[in-house]
């Protein structure tokens, strides 16, 4: 308690105006990267759906 009280209030404030920016940041990276995998799975998700059942039937036979 007593250190907390004895930091400026400028280092507190420091500290903290980074985090908002960073977790926006953060947020975004992962919206893309998650946009890029629904955007793959339109584009290819026939031809990977095709690939793994032709795979799971060579297993079968």
């Amino acid at each position: 308690m007593l250190s907390a009280m004895s930091r400026s209030p400028v280092e507190a404030d420091h500290s903290a105006s980074l985090y908002l920016p960073l977790s926006i940041a953060a947020g975004l990276i992962l919206l893309a990267v998650g946009g890029a995998a629904f955007y793959g799975w339109i584009t290819y998700g026939s031809s990977i759906f095709l690939a793994m059942a032709e795979t799971g039937l060579s297993w079968c036979m």
